[in-house]
């Protein structure tokens, strides 16, 4: 049944955006921010794939004027990850994902043969198709999408997913709140994640931070700040596979989630961005096929360094973005409709044992140049 939903779902999304009506959502504010939260739904919910958490989907957020997150494609479509139809940006269905919206690494996958089954926080029990690493790229079989309880209020949503996988081994409950702070323009993004299982869970997670701040092009209007010298993470392991760590990972060598790089080590792209400092800056705006990618190094240990401020000076308004936990990457990616910070954070979680996490997103407005 959960098969034949997953098609249905992902065939609707394969034909382009439905009416924004049509998404199930739930809006909280405080005096200064106004947001749009998706719900999570296997039917009519904004994403349905199986790539990103279905949980903290964030539509819209409006400060003082300024709206930070929103669709950077015109359409879901039958494409290989994102692609372009004349001037307009399309998504697939697994990549179409808006908002502060995370990935989790895949759990159990190289442990079991074509068939079996593994799990990914936020999404479910997953089938493995073939004798292929695992790509996020693919739509995976949900052969359980766990229970999902969702509790709304004024300034909040508060979600919790249980997901128990016996023929694994692995099981899980995964709360998330996404909470204005009173009378100030701050959103917190908290996480616990419940070890049910029988087996260790160890994977990693992402925020990508989809940011389409007022609509602007990714160029040089926009800074973003760390909190330590960047350069480019040492070249360790395979490809990175998204930076998803251990064994039950799945692409990338062994190494492609070490602290301070994964993956291959990566300057910004040629033309279009450089390291400056403590700043990461563009070169040029984006514009048609342009995209600027970077792995960022130079961080420590502590989470004092998960620390990022993405401003732009033409709309004078940035966001602060600060994590409790030390950093094991950072990607970057961005094309001409949106930009995306990724820090990853490290999840190892024993049996019986939880892990709480948090982020805070601090939105403001700069002061007029004189």
């Amino acid at each position: 049944m959960m098969k034949q939903t997953l098609a249905v779902a992902l065939l609707g999304l394969a034909t382009g955006l439905l009416p924004a009506a049509d998404f199930p959502s739930h809006e909280i504010k405080n005096k200064d921010i106004k947001a749009k939260i998706y719900l999570p739904d296997a039917k009519t919910g904004f994403y349905r794939s199986t790539r990103f958490d279905w949980s903290g989907v964030i539509g819209s957020l409006e400060y003082k004027g300024h709206n930070f997150y929103g669709p950077w494609f015109k359409k879901i479509t039958d494409v290989y990850d994102f692609g372009y139809e004349g001037e307009d940006v399309i998504s697939a269905p697994f990549t179409a994902m808006v908002g502060p919206g995370e990935e989790f690494g895949v759990i159990g996958y190289n442990d079991v043969k074509p068939g079996g089954t593994f799990i990914k926080p936020g999404v479910g029990v997953l089938r493995r198709a073939d004798d292929t690493p695992y790509n996020h790229s693919k739509t995976y079989e949900i052969v359980d999408g766990g229970k999902w309880t969702v509790k709304k209020n004024g300034d909040s949503v508060e979600w919790t997913q249980s997901v128990s996988d016996p023929t694994s081994g692995y099981g899980y409950v995964y709360s998330k709140t996404v909470k204005l702070t009173k009378n100030m323009p701050q959103m917190t993004i908290s996480h616990t994640l419940k070890n049910t299982g029988s087996k260790k869970i160890e994977s990693n997670v992402y925020d990508h931070n989809f940011l389409t701040l007022d609509g602007q092009a990714p160029g040089p209007d926009f800074e973003i700040t760390f909190p330590f010298e960047v350069k480019a993470p040492p070249a360790r392991g395979g490809a990175g596979g998204g930076g998803q760590r251990g064994p039950n990972a799945g692409p990338g060598g062994p190494n492609a989630g070490q602290r301070g790089g994964g993956g291959r080590g990566a300057n910004p792209t040629k033309d279009l961005g450089e390291f400056r400092g403590n700043h990461l800056a563009y070169l040029k705006a984006l514009e048609k096929e342009d995209r600027m990618t970077a792995q960022i190094g130079g961080f420590g240990e502590t989470a004092k360094d998960y620390d990022i401020r993405v401003e732009n000076k033409k709309v004078g308004a940035g966001v602060h973005i600060t994590g409790d936990r030390p950093l094991l990457r950072i990607g970057y990616w961005s094309i001409k409709t949106v930009m995306a910070v990724e820090p990853y954070i490290d999840i190892v979680v024993e049996p019986g044992k939880d892990l709480a996490w948090k982020y805070t997103y601090d939105y403001y407005t700069l002061p007029e140049s004189k």
